[in-house]
């Protein structure tokens, strides 16, 4: 552990810079010591770094007594792996259950008491990580990206015909040249519908404000690989819902325009042990207008399955 920070936004907390291996690369992340024994390892959506991606709920979690470990999956943030920008959903996976693993060997830790996080493509990897992680104390998907095939009308309802040829142009290109080594065809993250980018929903173009509101975090690289968003519109990993064992919360906003509510909704009730909470508003809205009610929601559920 090393670079103890004070964080000063959203509130005040100390948190440690740890590493720890996953494949031939290693992980950076967060540690938020917390008080109760219990752990929350938490990752953020596509592409997007541990600091806009987890900050606001961390420092919640963190302050109610919960240790929290924030990471960036390999290839993005301080993260090592290349070629950089690229998503590898199985990696991903990988990356998550390594964090876990990582986490219960933390002294602050009760290796019982780990529960997972995730957020919009993270969301869905929560589905397959707690499948596969019977000691699991608790996990969480808030706006998760359920259902790929399910998502994508949206998507292309708000394309045009040229830059829906273009970005899937872009895409094939890009994982061609991933075969034979070359570095990624990037493209923004969203963008205006027109445009060549990874989404052009409406709800889409919400995310840098919820995320990086003034730009607060300068360094995130808001791209990624055009073959990597190609990708997600195959993913459901919702199908692995009946395998997981823990407690399960799907956190889903009613009018989410990026991963469409109903298929996590039913992912949810398809869970032995799943819970499911709705908010009003759009992808992004737990971290906008519907913040307070989200950390409420989630702080309740973490209490009630790892603390009480």
């Amino acid at each position: 552990m090393a670079a103890t920070e004070t964080k000063t936004k959203p509130t005040e907390a100390t948190r440690e810079k740890v590493y720890f291996r996953s494949g031939e690369d290693r992980c950076a992340a967060w540690f938020y010591p917390g008080t109760n024994g219990a752990c929350v390892v938490m990752g953020a959506g596509l592409a997007v770094t541990k600091e806009p991606g987890t900050d606001p709920f961390a420092a919640r979690f963190n302050e109610a007594g919960f240790s929290v470990l924030a990471f960036d999956y390999r290839r993005l943030g301080e993260s090592g792996g290349s070629p950089r920008q690229v998503v590898r959903l199985g990696d991903q996976q990988e990356d998550f259950g390594n964090a876990v693993e990582f986490a219960r060997t933390l002294p602050e830790v009760d290796p019982a008491k780990v529960a997972i996080w995730g957020f919009s493509a993270s969301g869905g990897h929560v589905f397959p990580v707690a499948a596969r992680d019977p000691k699991l104390g608790a996990a969480i998907a808030v706006s998760a990206l359920a259902d790929g095939p399910a998502a994508a009308p949206s998507a292309f309802r708000h394309t045009t015909p040229l830059s829906g040829l273009r970005i899937t142009g872009r895409g094939i290109l890009d994982g061609i040249g991933d075969l034979l080594g070359r570095d990624p065809l990037l493209v923004p993250l969203a963008g205006e519908r027109g445009t060549v980018a990874s989404l052009t929903t409406p709800d889409s173009l919400n995310g840098s404000r919820a995320l990086n509101p003034g730009n607060r975090y300068p360094d995130w690289q808001q791209e990624v690989s055009a073959w990597s968003g190609l990708r997600l519109g195959f993913y459901r990993p919702a199908r692995y819902a009946p395998r997981v064992a823990c407690p399960l919360l799907v956190l889903a906003a009613d009018q989410d325009g990026v991963a469409p509510a109903g298929p996590v909704i039913k992912a949810g009730e398809r869970a032995p042990r799943g819970e499911v909470a709705k908010i009003p508003g759009g992808h992004y809205e737990p971290f906008l207008d519907g913040h307070e009610r989200a950390v409420e929601i989630q702080l309740e559920f973490l209490r009630r399955h790892l603390v009480d």
